[in-house]
């Protein structure tokens, strides 16, 4: 018998004991809170900290339905209350909790108990009704959430408090956890299909023989001998195997709200209920074959879909468990081979010194210290081919070092790795939802309304014109039209196409990216980083006189071995290229600042530079043609002194072209897209790299507001724009453009608000991703076409009595995975 009656008739503040605790209120003690509407006396500040925390939880029910005060004061705070506490603790949240602003965070969550699109809905509402939450997010694929709140008004252990109070369970994001809980999510799905399988097949033994009997062959006992038994062997069926589609229901209904459980659940109820009324009567007609055998189907499709999808987000899943928990540290003084202490990852700080054994992944970012091999960066670029890693090379956490041991210095650790970086992008892209699926989500919840007013209507009809059939049919109604199709149709084609992505190197940031990239008119480029490699490299070389290029270049290559100038690291990485051996240094080399560098060559007097400094010591010479204006970095070599030779030649330097650019622009063209180049170098350069490229429309001398202005005008005239440029000094005209992308090197990933970011820098991966995006926005048009048509089809059929229940739960099934099963060809289809 509970106490509540009885703790509610003592007067609410002169209590003896603690309403709270139950122990004795000490002389003085004036402690109250409001529960249940009453003021109710408590000990001491403490009792009345936490029945204030209970009551703000949501959780006062825990008073109404105790059955006895408690013992000792730790049993005084329900268990639920105490363990979401520990979410309030700021070193408990740092695995997956961030601070946004002063008093703002946002939090990584996982959900337990999503089962469909109206679930999303229900907690998004829930959740963003809370006082003092400003943000919530729930991704249905993955069924992550990212929540943000404002710390001064709420607490992390009332959302979560919220959160439970509707049935759901909310926890810290974690790769293995996630991993666990989908294993058992799976366990328990084929536990319940396993159940209904085997009641269904049970069931039909004893439903067949009534069905093949002709009239009076068989007795009455006998076929309610066998309804009894039909009964029997349904009951787990119902009350075990349907349980998810009840639960589900009676959560929409108490938050009035008409998710996609509530006809499921109408016609597995009503038809069950129908058939032990008349089982018990002995009139009738009984379903329970059919009730278990669509339970089958319903349950058989869900866990089919469940899997596709778990298989879906895997790309996901995969990068977040690519940092090891354990690394081996070594002391300043220990080499490769000296002595290492393991330690966790978490504890690594900037510039101590990791060991890398063949076969590891290597925990941070930072750069090799000591040692060569190669690493396998594919998951974080899309690149399958190794790259190489040598002593004061960058290397990047979570890739796999293959070869040789490795010694790193780090540089970054945890959030700050560019890893972290790119899994808060994706779950960024995974929590924000596109028009297109809000849409699809809002017709889904308005189909499901005009779904129960359709299977009324054929209730009533069909009761007037057969009543022995009405009960089937509006079963038949309400489950073969369920909207799940619908609802899944746009959400798992964009979740498997942003996975695809992401293996090929272009990682999606923003959840309209592949809708608006798919139906991008015009693409802009700008040049330096993204066009072109950002590097110079030696263009051309103009001999003067009887000199040759190859003479010339050996000498230039002498004069600048040990420079670390730009130029001359691109006149060195040329003659590398293009000479057979490393010529050797000049001597008595010296460098002036701002002019060029001189020097002697088997007792010649060189100068290299630039020309007006060359031209003052080994004499004036003709430009070639149209060098002078045609904006790249030009250097001159000559021999002065006397009997010196003069001028030997000129260099062309300047940044050329990436290999693949060419291939992207042409790709683009084909596909009837406009291509357009936008830079702020100089105009020849611009011009230069336009008509290698095949681009038509460019212009250089542009600012970043110029650019935005070029942008917004092609917008006024209709254009659907997309910008690709570099993520940070492009800012403007990227948020000025429908879809933006941006070359993802280094910092600048943690920085982008690009909404696709390119890691390998690789401009075929975007060419890949535009046609990638095509045929996602293909599938998705595949999806909800088919989706309106099989209802279109399906619902006047299942009016007219020709779908039977058992059927209705295939089509239902069916249709759900075949939406699944279109959406995973777009991680295999060759684009």
């Amino acid at each position: 018998m509970s106490l509540a009656p009885a703790l509610a008739s003592v007067p609410s503040v002169a209590e003896a004991r603690c309403y709270h605790c139950g122990l004795d209120i000490p002389g003085g003690a004036d402690f109250s809170v409001d529960i249940a509407g009453e003021p109710r006396a408590l000990c001491c500040a403490g009792c009345q900290a936490v029945a204030e925390a209970i009551v703000a939880n949501g959780l006062a029910d825990y008073y109404a339905s105790r059955d006895a005060l408690p013992e000792s004061p730790r049993e005084a705070v329900p268990a639920i209350l105490e363990q979401l506490a520990l979410f309030d603790h700021v070193e408990f949240q740092k695995s997956f909790v961030r601070d946004l602003g002063e008093r703002e965070r946002e939090a990584s969550l996982m959900l337990e108990g999503i089962t469909c699109a109206a679930c999303v809905w229900l907690n998004e509402r829930h959740i963003g009704q809370l006082s003092g939450v400003t943000g919530v997010d729930v991704n249905y694929a993955t069924r992550r959430a990212r929540v943000r709140w404002d710390t001064t008004r709420i607490k992390l252990s009332g959302i979560l408090a919220a959160i439970a109070a509707i049935g759901y369970r909310a926890h810290p994001y974690d790769a293995s956890r996630y991993e666990e809980l989908a294993r058992r999510e799976r366990r328990e799905a084929l536990w319940r299909v396993w159940v209904a399988g085997f009641g269904m097949m049970q069931v039909m033994m004893y439903a067949v023989p009534v069905y093949l009997a002709n009239a009076g062959e068989m007795t009455a006992d006998i076929e309610t001998l066998i309804r009894w038994a039909s009964l029997l062997l349904t009951l787990p069926v119902v009350f075990y195997s349907a349980a998810p589609f009840f639960r589900g229901a009676w959560r929409d209904v108490k938050f009035r709200r008409v998710g996609m459980d509530v006809p499921v659940a109408l016609g597995i109820g009503a038809a069950f209920a129908a058939s032990v009324w008349a089982t018990v009567t002995r009139t009738g007609e009984v379903y329970f074959d059919s009730v278990a055998m669509f339970v089958f189907f319903l349950l058989g499709g869900r866990y089919l879909e469940m899997t596709a999808r778990q298989k879906a987000v895997s790309v996901g899943e995969a990068l977040a468990k690519l940092m090891p928990a354990f690394c081996q540290r070594l002391s300043h003084a220990a080499k490769t081979g000296g002595e290492a202490e393991q330690v966790m990852v978490s504890e690594l700080k900037a510039g101590d010194r990791v060991l890398v054994r063949p076969g590891d992944i290597i925990p941070c970012d930072g750069a090799v210290e000591e040692g060569a091999s190669n690493a396998d960066e594919s998951l974080l670029t899309g690149e399958s081919l190794p790259v190489k890693k040598q002593a004061g090379d960058a290397v990047t956490g979570g890739s796999l070092n293959m070869e040789s041991p490795l010694v790193v210095r780090v540089g970054a650790v945890g959030e700050r790795t560019r890893l972290s970086a790119i899994i808060r992008l994706m779950e960024r892209a995974a929590a924000e939802k596109p028009g297109i699926v809000v849409v699809a989500d809002k017709v889904a919840q308005w189909f499901v309304l005009i779904l129960l007013v359709v299977a009324a209507l054929t209730a009533i009809a069909w009761h007037g014109v057969d009543g022995e059939r009405a009960l089937w049919i509006t079963v038949s109604v309400l489950v073969v039209t369920c909207p799940c199709a619908l609802a899944l149709a746009t959400p798992i084609a964009l979740t498997v196409a942003s996975g695809a992505l992401a293996k090929e190197g272009l990682l999606v940031t923003r959840g309209h990216a592949l809708e608006t990239l798919a139906r991008a008119t015009h693409f802009v480029f700008d040049k330096t980083g993204t066009l072109t490699t950002g590097k110079l490299r030696l263009l051309d070389i103009s001999p003067v006189g009887a000199a040759d290029e190859e003479t010339a270049l050996r000498l230039a290559a002498r004069l600048e071995a040990w420079s670390e100038h730009p130029l001359a690291r691109a006149l060195r990485q040329a003659a590398g290229e293009r000479l057979a051996g490393a010529p050797p240094p000049a001597e008595n080399v010296i460098a002036e600042t701002g002019q060029g560098v001189r020097g002697n060559v088997a007792g010649q007097e060189l100068y290299i530079g630039r020309p007006d400094y060359v031209f003052a010591h080994a004499g004036e010479a003709r430009w070639p043609e149209g060098w002078q204006t045609a904006g790249d970095t030009v250097l001159a070599l000559g021999e002065g002194g006397d009997g010196g030779r003069g001028v030997l030649a000129f260099f062309r330097l300047g940044d050329a072209p990436r290999p693949e650019a060419a291939a992207l622009i042409h790709s683009l063209q084909t596909a009837g897209r406009q291509t357009l180049l936008m830079s702020g170098d100089a105009a020849p350069v611009v011009a230069r790299i336009a008509a290698e490229l095949g681009i038509g429309a460019a212009k250089g001398g542009m600012s970043p507001q110029d650019k935005r202005d070029a942008v917004s005008r092609l917008q006024a005239a209709g254009a659907v724009v997309a910008m690709v440029g570099d993520g940070v000094n492009d800012a403007p005209v990227l948020a000025q453009a429908q879809v933006s992308i941006a070359m993802g090197s280094g910092a600048q990933l943690a920085r982008t608000q690009a909404d696709l970011v390119l890691l390998s820098e690789n401009l075929e991966r975007l060419a890949i991703g535009f046609r990638r995006s095509r045929f996602t926005l293909a599938v998705i048009r595949q999806n909800l076409a088919w989706a309106f048509l099989y209802n279109l089809l399906a619902l006047p059929l299942a009016i007219a009595g020709h779908v039977t229940p058992w059927a209705a739960g295939i089509g239902m099934s069916a249709s759900s995975l075949l939406v699944v099963l279109n959406a995973l060809r777009i991680q295999k289809k060759e684009v």
